[in-house]
């Protein structure tokens, strides 16, 4: 086994424990302090977004994050007719303004805001336990499939879009959420199907990992930004929690519309 397929561990793990660290500190807090929270890191997301498609736009860049905080903790607080407006205002004033992948985009900026509304819901309307499950699910998968893929290796998921996946890291994800599943579900008193409500999660996030690696590949970047040391930016890092989010935001309207 090579040291060089660990090389980046030290720093992702002093990253990461910084980023649960003060991620820890929000959900704990709740209110406007975890909106607020939500907020800025959506916005950067956007930032993010932007100067990846133009990054010679880095007053653009800023311009969209910042309207796309606004809108995030806007639309938790409006009632639900204006909801939708206030989440597609980023993606439509981006689009009108981004001279290239404006389909992309909208698609991207969409998602980044109802991703941050569905943080907000979560935590606010379903409470801290339900957040924290969400946390954990994402977590062990990103975890998991990061020491199963390589120490096992193996055929690759999706080679053309993400190189470095494996279907031994993607399976050890999904076997790592299934186990949290289980303990929230002894915990909560919830039935199996909740271990299969985590599973499903946990590929979500997968999804928001795949989507985010084909925008990078599409634009030839191999991080989103270099604001997280060994992690690269927000959206390399809240790629899969957004999956995830936006996957337990539309359940939750759909099945529990009072609870969103």
């Amino acid at each position: 086994m090579s040291d060089g397929r660990w090389s980046d561990l030290t720093t992702r793990v002093l990253s990461a424990i910084v980023l649960v660290a003060i991620g820890s500190v929000e959900v704990w807090l709740g209110g406007i302090w975890f909106e607020t929270f939500i907020a800025a890191a959506c916005g950067l997301m956007t930032w993010e977004l932007v100067r990846m498609i133009e990054p010679q736009r880095a007053g653009m860049a800023v311009q969209l994050g910042i309207l796309t905080g606004i809108a995030v903790i806007l639309s938790y607080h409006l009632p639900p007719l204006y909801k939708v407006p206030f989440l597609l205002a980023p993606a439509l004033v981006g689009a009108g303004q981004v001279s290239q992948s404006r389909g992309l985009y909208a698609v991207f900026a969409i998602w980044i805001a109802a991703a941050g509304l569905g943080f907000i819901s979560i935590r606010e309307n379903m409470g801290f336990g339900w957040m924290i499950w969400l946390i954990t699910v994402v977590v062990a998968t990103d975890v998991a499939g990061y020491f199963v893929g390589k120490a096992i290796g193996g055929p690759k998921f999706w080679p053309k879009v993400s190189p470095k996946k494996t279907w031994s890291g993607t399976a050890g994800g999904w076997v790592a959420a299934a186990i949290v599943g289980i303990v929230f579900a002894q915990y909560g008193g919830f039935g199996v199907a909740f271990v299969l409500i985590s599973v499903l999660a946990s590929m979500a996030s997968q999804a928001g990992d795949i989507v985010e690696s084909a925008a990078k590949r599409k634009f030839g970047v191999k991080d989103s930004s270099n604001l997280i040391p060994g992690h690269g930016g927000f959206l390399d890092r809240f790629d899969g929690m957004m999956g995830a989010s936006l996957f337990v935001l539309i359940a939750g309207l759909i099945y529990a519309p009072g609870a969103m």
